[in-house]
């Protein structure tokens, strides 16, 4: 039986890009790149594809955002206006394309990392799931029968309103509307608030349960507006430990048995099957879905 293609893999991050080559769930060799500007990361992730020598028939990016992805816009694969300093208005998708002389396909970076848990993980055999991940900024993607839910854009599932948690003073973070769940519970936010970076605050209770109360009041959001089977958290602020069950316990507060809640927050509320290789494995399964039409 002869060998699927390869496919070439970037998931764009805002404080690393990962690099990678593979087919189906499986990686055969990738890399990690630090995100300073647009031209030495970009190069970067291309010798790193050309210099492995593997044949590959095209790549696919998850890339950070805002990103332009209407075929039939002037700025169609452009990263668009992003607070990350220095990366707005980058044609992202035409570069890669040019450098590497193979298509690409470009979405979301949960729209990618979505795509990857629903073919070969968490969200396998299920119709409808939402992907969240919390890192240097939050997204989210809604996949309904394997497609991303497109429209003149993509979700922005981190920029939803939230209430001011109780005793919370901390203005927020984001640059365009402070208070907004990226600006209130991403990395940053997270640094800013507390006067140092997550993974220095792990034994610190009271910043993980605030935490947990802002993004319960998204995922309480999310299951309302949407439904879903499943919904997937992650990304770097994961990392810690307990953090998954926090969520779950205010979750189920905030939810108060409304409705059709879900029965079973641990089979609702789950990580991702691949951690955190979600990102790079949706690439490939960005690829090839858009590339093979699979």
């Amino acid at each position: 039986m002869a060998l699927e293609p390869l496919y070439a893999a970037i998931e764009a991050g805002g404080t690393k890009w990962r690099v990678g080559i593979g087919r189906s769930p499986q990686l055969v060799a990738d890399a990690t790149i630090p995100t300073t500007d647009p031209d030495t990361t970009i190069s970067a992730c291309v010798e790193f594809i050309r210099g492995s020598g593997l044949p590959i028939v095209g790549v696919g990016i998850s890339s950070f955002g805002p990103l332009d992805l209407d075929p039939d816009s002037a700025t169609f694969g452009f990263i668009t206006a992003t607070p990350k300093p220095g990366w707005s208005n980058t044609d992202l998708k035409s570069r890669v394309e040019e450098a590497l002389e193979v298509p690409a396909v470009l979405d979301i970076d949960v729209g990618g990392a979505a795509l990857g848990e629903w073919r070969w993980g968490a969200g396998r055999g299920l119709d409808s799931i939402v992907y969240v991940t919390v890192g240097t900024g939050i997204g989210g993607a809604a996949l309904q029968g394997g497609q991303n839910f497109h429209h003149h854009g993509h979700p922005e599932m981190g920029h939803i309103s939230v209430e001011r948690e109780e005793r919370d003073a901390f203005a927020g973070s984001c640059p365009f509307h402070g208070n907004c769940l990226e600006g209130m519970a991403a990395g940053p936010a997270v640094r800013a608030r507390w006067g140092r970076p997550a993974h220095e605050l792990t034994d610190r209770l009271e910043v993980w349960d605030l935490e947990a109360r802002y993004l319960a009041q998204a995922l309480r959001t999310y299951t309302y507006v949407l439904a879903p089977q499943r919904i997937i958290m992650g990304g770097g602020v994961f990392r810690h430990t307990g953090l998954l069950d926090m969520v779950r316990d205010r979750l189920a507060e905030r939810l108060a048995e409304y409705g059709n809640s879900p029965a079973n927050l641990d089979r609702f509320v789950m990580p991702p099957e691949h951690g955190q290789d979600a990102g790079l494995i949706g690439a490939v399964a960005l690829a090839r879905g858009r590339l093979e039409g699979t």
